[in-house]
Order: structure tokens, then C-alpha cells, then sequence
């Protein structure tokens, strides 16, 4: 096996494999030593490389109901399941408490019963496994089995079902010999595991992986060198490849130049920049403004709990603001977090039509965060939290630093003021806008997702979605646009000779659990129209008028978005009203955002029937979480946050969860290789007449007494407050 050498290296060039280099090599998995580690990373950052422990991971236990598994409970799982010796796990976590129990639990009291939640997978009878584990009485005490030929999936992506998909092809006599055809040595090529997603009744009862190939020779940005055309249909259960394509034989493969994106290689090769900006560093002489105790977070006004999540990333709940006039803490939102992302490219070929992904369900978001870099994901004075997970053995292991959370002040005005004329003297009222960040980000294949909940003093919720990372190419023959026949559709842009960027969407759903002043909330769509006024009533023809309608059902809460046909949308309290009547409410205010174009009924759509619109709402149900559906490899698209509202259950004056999706539309760019500029967009959770009148109204300004003096040529460190 010529290639088997490369296989150990794989995971260094596949960032879906990425977290096998934290649980150990490609063989058996060992369980990290975790002695030196802390129960949640709550740390703030130090001057040496590795802040100090304060606690040990082995021994930390959960203070709250909402509080992740933790290192003991994981291996409390794994001592149960012995009695399942046939089933892989594929995820273990929180099974969340019933949410009365949460809603009535006062720290102090006991907490609920602690109970996890289990996928597993058995490749013997090709069933899936739903368990819930009680960890008081050390039981399984719920086991649903769910057939291959089901209308489900299956669960997502273990470490070792990535490896399966990637290793296979080599130990293919005529995978090896194709790849040699296409003047590629085996030694040379690593591989990109792929889900297949569901085509119809031929790849039903089979667990399947598309493979697709690269060739590293001469770079590290493997992305930027596809055999195009060539894909491997790898069967995960009985490792063995069901079939080989190649129909890109007369496609070369694309130069390894001005591939590299490394910053010490590129200052070998090009020097320094030309035009540096010098470095920029936020001081806080007073220390930083919130306080984190195991995984609750307080700061100004606010406080949330944060916990790590394999599938979601970062999970927000328990969301309270206080109330500047009465001091109390009012509920906001229970529970919100990315329930399922969607990725589909545009090329229908045969080597680009599967490629349709539901990154959540298939890989985890969790799962492929890697450790933040500090001080370029997060700024010095942040503050880390690590995620704790499990490999498909049911062993414990601790992902550093996946979270950080971190106070951002970039210059910009809370609110303002300036009066001269009117009044006869001169005014100027100023506060500057501080906000706190929880921040995530994973790496999913060559696409990096950058997650912020951003939290304002004013009430306001930011939900920021930002993409970087590497474009999916493909190879084509054509060296230049004058190339091309007119009538060819290219399905993206010449980036380089021989080198296309393809097409493609991103939709980000989140799931928006609001408890605006309690859990009865109603749905309330305020549509604004042109209203034409009567001869003579007024100079004016017309002006904008407002209809408040409460939604009544599930189905008359679907929102599709549009620029010429406007509605605001409240979530509000119709039993707590203001000093002069309005109900208590937030408002879901949309950034720039993207609807899906593909046909309802194409099979990618039908699994992410989510994208559908652009907002949801439904009837609380604790079941209904993942916006595609709990099992989503190979998922047909029948247990989707559509079907559930297909129920059309009343909303009004309910407990409703409401779904939010932004979405990307991508259409590359030169400026996009070989590595993209970050884009950003984002949607706001705004109160609305929550608040009697505005709560910031007595922030104090900065004034020059409250900052340090720092010399100009001073390192970071040599800041003093004057």
C-alpha cells in the first residue's frame, strides 16, 4: 500500500478530520490526559502561553441545569452502554431538563435530574439508535431504534466513518491505477470525505460517502488542486468502494502557484507587507466588566448561560436584561442557537450535484471548532471556554478554548446629541457603545463559519454569521473568459487558469426559543403599505400606514422577506404592558440575507425544506430542535422544521420558538482566491417597548481619566492609568 503513509497526515489536510489530532493517530483512540485542565476554561487571558488552571476537568462537576456534560458524566455513559456492544456512538450530550424544571430551579437548589442524550449507530443491522440515559440511576431508561429503510437518516459523521471514506479508495487497485492515469502519483494525493446526500430509492439502506481527491504536491491549500472529475462512492459500513467516476480525464490539473496563504512562508517567498498597519490592542487598566461563573454569564445589564455544544457550537440561554427602573431581571430568551446550516452548489454535473450539505447534522458545528488563536480570533483581554465531547468510544475529551467571550469598543456611538440654535446654548451628549461577544467558530471542510452573539447595554441581541476560509474549485481546461463559448455555462468564475469557482448559497437557521416577560408570547406582524388620502384632506397623496395583525397558526407564520411588500415582527407579552398600554416585546429585525432559488421539490430543498422562508414560527415542543431533522446523513426530508409546522398549532398567547435563517448567496471572485476576505451578515433581537424609555439613557461618558497612557514605542504591557 504505497499510499498508506499519507493516510497519518490525512487529518492535517482535511479540516473535517481536523479534531483526531486532539483524541490521538489514526488507530485506537486514547483518552487525553486532562489533569491540567479546567472545568470550563473560565479564564481570563495571562501574560504566559497557557493561562493557569483554577479547575480540573476530572473533578468538576455541573452548577446549573443548562451545564454541559462533563468529563465524569461522559464516562458514567460509557460504563452503561457495555450492554450495547454492537452501537458506535456518534454523539453524546445534555439532555436538556424539562423547561418548567429549569424555569423554577434558584441556584442553590438541587438541580434536575441530569440525563444525556445518545446516537449510536450499529453497522450490523444498519439501524440507528436513539438513547436517553438517566445518570442518577445509571440506566437507559429510552431506546428508540430506527431503521435504515426509515424515512431518516443517519446520524452524523464519527471520526473513524471520515477515515473509513478517505482510506478506502486506496486500498482500491483501480482507484490507484485512475489516479495514476490522471499523472498523479498515489503519494500525492489526499482525499475530502463528502455526503451523498439522498437521490431516490437506489442509495437508500446503504451508508454512503462521496470521496473526492486533491493532489498536496507543492502546497498545503489542497483545495486549490482538484482531480476534477473523479469521485469514489464509498460504502461506510462495509468498507468497500461501490463505484469509481472519472469523466474529467482531459481536465489538467491546476498549478500549485499562489496557492500558499501561510504567513511565514508567504514573508520567505514575498517579504514583508509593504504597507503595514500597525497593531491594535483594546486595554482594560480596571480588568474586564463581566463575570463568568462555571457557564453563566453576567456583564452590564445582562445575564445568559453559554455552554459548548457538539452539534450547535455554542449554545445561548437563560437570556435575561435588567430593568434600569425597577432592577429586575426580565426574561428575554430561554434558548437560541444555530439549529442547521445548508450549503448547495450550483453545478448539476455529476462530479457537483451532491454537493448539498446540512453541516450541522452531517459534521457538527461543535465538533469542528477548533481552539480560538488568540489575539486574531479574539482580542488579549478575552476570555476561554472549553468544550468537552466524546469519540465514537463513549471517551471523554476537552476541546480548549472553542469559545471566547470579550468586550468590543471600536469606536462606535451608543447614542448622541448635539444642540446649539434651538436652545441657546450648546449641548453635545455622547455615550460610546461597549458590547460583550460570545464568539464560535468552526472549520467545516475548506469553509470557516465565525458565530457572535453580541450583546448590547441598550437590550439589543446581535446574531452575527461571518464565512471565511477556502472556496470549492473546480478544475477546467480553460486558461481565459475568451476561452469559453458563448452558450457555455461555467457555473461559476474563472479564478485562475484552470480554476473555477463555483456558485453557491449558505443558509444559517437559528432557533430562537423567545420568553419575552414569560413563556406566552404571541406572533404579531405589523405590515406597512402605501395609504392614498382624500382630495383635500392634505398637500400630501399618500403616506405610510401600519396594520398590527396577531398570528393566530403555525402556517400563517411563514415570512418570505421582501423589499417592496415590508412588515416589522413582534414577539411580545400581551399580559405585561407599559406605563401607557403597549405590550411588552422584541422585535426580529432582518440583516441582508438570501432565499433559496431551487425548486421545492429538487431533493437538496426538500431536506433543508427550512430555507423555505426566511422566518418560522412554532408551537414549543422540546423534541423539535434541528431544524433538518435529527438524523440528517442521507436524510430525505421528512422530519424538517416544515413538517412540524405543517401541524399549523396556535401560537397566539403560547410558548412559541421562532427560526431565523440567514442566507448567503456566493458568487466567486478573483479577490476570493486563494483564500477568502471575511464576509459578515447578521440579525438583531431588538426590544420594543420593553423598556418605558430608553435604558442607557444615564451611561456615562469616557473621559480622559479613565484611560491608561501608553508611550508610543511601549510594549502591550507597559500601560499605566493616569
Amino acid at each position: 500500500m504505497e499510499s498508506k503513509p499519507r493516510l497519518l497526515l490525512l487529518f492535517l489536510l482535511s479540516p473535517a478530520l481536523l479534531y483526531l489530532a486532539f483524541t490521538g493517530p489514526w488507530g485506537a483512540i486514547t483518552e487525553p490526559n486532562l489533569s491540567h485542565l479546567q472545568c470550563s476554561k473560565n479564564r481570563l487571558q495571562s501574560k504566559s502561553s497557557r493561562p493557569s488552571p483554577s479547575v480540573d476537568h476530572q473533578t468538576c462537576v455541573p452548577l446549573h441545569p443548562l451545564d454541559p456534560l462533563t468529563v465524569q458524566e461522559i464516562r458514567a455513559v460509557r460504563s452503561i452502554l457495555p450492554s450495547h456492544p454492537s452501537l458506535t456512538i456518534h454523539s453524546i450530550s445534555l439532555e436538556p431538563p424539562p423547561k418548567p424544571l429549569v424555569l423554577a430551579w434558584k441556584k442553590g437548589d438541587p438541580l434536575p435530574p441530569r440525563r444525556a442524550a445518545v446516537v449510536a449507530y450499529s453497522a450490523d443491522t444498519r439501524f440507528s439508535h436513539l438513547l436517553s440515559v438517566d445518570l442518577a440511576s445509571n440506566s437507559v431508561d429510552h431506546h428508540e431504534t430506527v431503521p435504515s429503510s426509515s424515512a431518516s437518516g443517519f446520524p452524523l459523521a464519527t471520526a473513524e466513518d471520515l477515515q473509513t471514506a478517505v482510506s478506502t479508495p486506496f486500498t482500491d487497485a483501480a482507484f490507484n491505477r485512475t489516479v495514476r492515469a490522471r499523472g498523479v502519483e498515489v503519494s500525492d494525493v489526499s482525499c475530502l470525505p463528502l455526503p451523498s446526500g439522498w437521490y431516490g430509492t437506489a442509495e437508500e439502506g446503504r451508508r454512503l460517502s462521496k470521496v473526492q481527491c486533491f493532489s498536496h504536491r507543492d502546497t498545503v491549500n489542497i483545495y486549490m488542486r482538484p482531480i476534477e472529475g473523479l469521485t469514489v462512492l464509498v460504502d461506510l459500513d462495509e468498507k468497500s468502494v461501490v463505484k469509481i467516476i472519472d469523466d474529467g480525464k482531459d481536465t489538467p490539473l491546476p498549478s500549485a502557484e499562489n496557492t500558499e496563504y501561510r504567513y511565514e512562508e508567504l514573508k520567505k517567498r514575498n517579504g514583508e507587507d509593504a504597507r503595514p498597519i500597525n497593531q491594535i490592542s483594546m486595554e482594560q487598566p480596571k480588568g474586564r466588566s463581566f463575570r463568568v461563573e462555571g457557564h453563566e454569564v453576567r456583564w452590564g445589564n445582562w445575564e445568559f448561560h453559554l455552554r459548548p455544544d457538539a452539534r450547535a457550537g455554542v449554545i445561548v440561554s437563560r437570556a435575561r436584561v435588567m430593568d434600569p427602573e425597577t432592577g429586575e431581571a426580565r426574561e428575554v430568551m430561554y434558548e437560541g442557537y444555530a439549529s442547521e446550516l445548508f450549503v448547495p452548489y450550483m453545478d448539476p454535473g455529476e462530479g457537483w450535484y451532491f454537493k448539498t450539505y446540512l453541516d450541522a447534522g452531517e459534521f457538527g458545528m461543535g465538533l469542528q471548532a477548533m481552539g480560538l488563536d488568540r489575539l486574531n480570533d479574539c482580542p488579549r483581554n478575552a476570555y476561554y471556554m472549553d468544550g468537552v465531547f466524546s469519540t465514537s468510544e463513549g471517551r471523554a475529551y476537552v476541546r480548549e478554548g472553542m469559545v471566547c467571550l470579550f468586550e468590543r469598543y471600536a469606536g462606535d456611538v451608543a447614542w448622541r446629541h448635539t444642540e446649539n440654535f434651538v436652545t441657546g446654548s450648546q449641548i453635545r451628549e455622547v455615550r460610546p457603545k461597549v458590547t460583550l461577544v460570545a464568539r464560535m467558530a468552526a472549520t467545516v471542510g475548506n469553509y470557516d463559519y465565525i458565530v457572535d452573539w453580541e450583546f448590547q447595554n441598550d437590550g439589543l441581541i446581535r446574531i452575527t454569521v461571518s464565512l471565511s476560509g477556502m472556496l470549492m474549485v473546480k478544475g477546467t481546461p480553460y486558461q481565459n473568459t475568451n476561452q469559453v463559448p458563448p452558450n457555455e455555462d461555467l457555473f461559476g468564475t474563472l479564478l485562475k487558469q484552470n480554476l473555477i469557482g463555483v456558485v453557491h448559497d449558505h443558509y444559517i437557521t437559528f432557533r430562537l426559543d423567545m420568553d419575552v416577560d414569560g413563556r406566552n408570547n404571541s406572533f404579531v406582524k405589523l405590515h406597512m403599505k402605501r395609504q392614498e388620502t382624500s382630495p383635500g384632506e392634505s398637500p400630501r397623496k399618500s403616506y405610510m400606514g401600519v396594520e398590527r395583525r396577531v398570528v393566530e397558526t403555525e402556517k400563517d407564520a411563514r415570512i418570505k422577506l421582501s423589499l417592496y411588500d415590508p412588515s416589522a415582527f413582534h414577539v411580545v407579552n400581551p399580559s405585561r404592558r407599559s406605563g401607557v398600554g403597549n405590550p411588552s416585546g422584541y422585535k426580529i429585525v432582518p440583516g441582508g440575507t438570501a432565499a433559496s432559488l431551487l425548486d421545492v421539490d429538487d431533493p437538496p430543498q426538500l431536506r433543508a425544506a427550512f430555507t423555505n422562508n426566511q422566518i418560522w414560527v412554532t408551537a414549543y415542543n422540546q423534541s423539535e430542535r434541528w431544524a433538518g431533522g435529527m438524523l440528517t446523513w442521507q436524510s430525505r426530508g421528512d422530519d424538517t422544521l416544515a413538517t412540524w409546522s405543517n401541524r399549523d398549532r396556535r401560537i397566539e398567547n403560547e410558548d412559541i420558538v421562532v427560526w431565523y435563517t440567514l442566507g448567503f448567496h456566493h458568487i466567486p471572485c478573483q479577490e476570493d482566491y486563494p483564500i477568502m476576505p471575511t464576509v459578515s451578515s447578521s440579525f438583531d433581537l431588538k426590544p420594543v417597548n420593553f423598556f418605558d424609555h430608553n435604558p442607557i439613557l444615564r451611561a456615562a461618558p469616557i473621559t480622559k481619566k479613565d484611560l491608561p497612557v501608553c508611550a508610543a514605542v511601549a510594549s502591550v504591557d507597559d500601560c499605566s492609568q493616569r
